[in-house]
């Protein structure tokens, strides 16, 4: 029974040990992991041609507010699957995403593989080109304060480029940076019966050499892809140098409609100043000229200023005018105050 006990004990203390080593595999294999931002602003704001200012606590401000899970598991051979799953929320109400409209994993939903050979993901993803433009604007992607942002994607500013800052049913390849180069292509299905001509198609490169950095996009959108001559093409050619004292900003943007004189181009310029270890000044103006069928010609205008600090490794606190001129329409501006924490 002695024998018999001791023998069962060393196969119980194995167990366990097998056990942990598994635990301990399973940890050094997989990782998932949350993360997010939290942000907010006070403004009084009003855009040229709008309706008259609003004061408002908004929710998001220089970036828009979001939490995600991510993951990755180690398929050996230095390949590893991925995934990530992301929400938008609105801070001011508790609401989910930046409208009611928007699905629960509304800034990213995909899934894929990642290895020597780059990376390949399916689902839900951020338009490249929209990634771009935080590159290329001191304000990043802010959707209430970069100018860059503001003229190309927002609706109320006459955005120029059609189409989400999130794509649907996408298959996107990125390629590993290599000798400062890195690109991507993104394909995004029509899924509509009978129609097998896709919704979207980008490609976009990026170049980085120490303080130089260059970015490019084009990209297709047609919306809905059932109805005729609805596709639109832009593209997106701008850099940054950074010369430690300040860092400077700039980039051309055109789009045109198939089948219409609906044609833009926006020039983009831009400075961020460092004025103390914490603290930075950012400057920038855009203008769209917009020609259109039967419609005028118009040009708009607009420059933020502000000053952004941080007051930990993730948090920081800013102040911005924005101003907006369009033809036809008096000038409006826009004052903000806000904060933002990732985590």
């Amino acid at each position: 029974m002695k024998k018999k006990y001791q023998s069962m004990m060393r196969i119980g203390v194995g167990c366990v040990a097998m056990g942990a080593a598994m635990s301990t595999l399973a940890q050094e294999t997989s990782k998932v992991e949350i993360y997010g931002l939290v942000g907010a602003y006070v403004s009084s704001s009003e855009r040229s041609g709008g309706p008259k200012s609003v004061t408002q606590v908004g929710h998001g401000g220089l970036t828009t507010s979001f939490f995600g899970i991510r993951g990755s598991e180690d398929l050996g051979g230095g390949y590893k699957a991925i995934f990530a799953m992301e929400s938008f929320f609105r801070t001011d109400t508790g609401a989910q995403g930046r409208s009611d409209t928007d699905p629960f994993f509304s800034r990213n939903s995909y899934v894929g593989v990642e290895g020597g050979f780059g990376k390949l993901t399916f689902g839900r993803q951020t338009n490249p080109t929209y990634i771009n433009m935080g590159t290329l604007s001191p304000f990043g992607v802010s959707v209430v304060f970069s100018p860059l942002v503001l003229q190309s994607f927002v609706a109320t500013y006459n955005g120029a480029f059609i189409g989400d800052t999130v794509w649907n049913n996408a298959i996107q390849y990125s390629t590993p940076r290599v000798g400062g180069f890195a690109g991507n292509l993104v394909y995004g299905m029509g899924e509509v019966a009978g129609h097998t001509g896709t919704a979207n198609l980008g490609a976009h490169g990026s170049y980085v050499n120490g303080n130089f950095t260059a970015a490019f996009s084009a990209q297709s959108f047609r919306a809905p892809v059932t109805a005729p001559m609805t596709r639109q093409d832009a593209y997106l050619l701008g850099a940054t140098y950074d010369f430690k004292v300040l860092k400077v900003y700039g980039s051309l943007g055109k789009s045109n409609a198939e089948g219409t004189k609906n044609d833009t181009r926006t020039v983009d310029l831009g400075v961020k100043i460092p004025v103390t270890a914490a603290g930075s000044i950012l400057a920038e103006w855009a203008q769209t000229k917009r020609t259109r069928d039967l419609v005028p010609r118009n040009t708009r205008d607009t420059v933020s200023v502000g000053y952004d600090h941080f007051l930990s490794k993730r948090t920081d606190v800013y102040a911005i005018y924005s101003y907006d001129k369009q033809t036809a329409f008096n000038s409006a501006g826009t004052y903000g105050v806000g904060i933002r924490h990732t985590f």
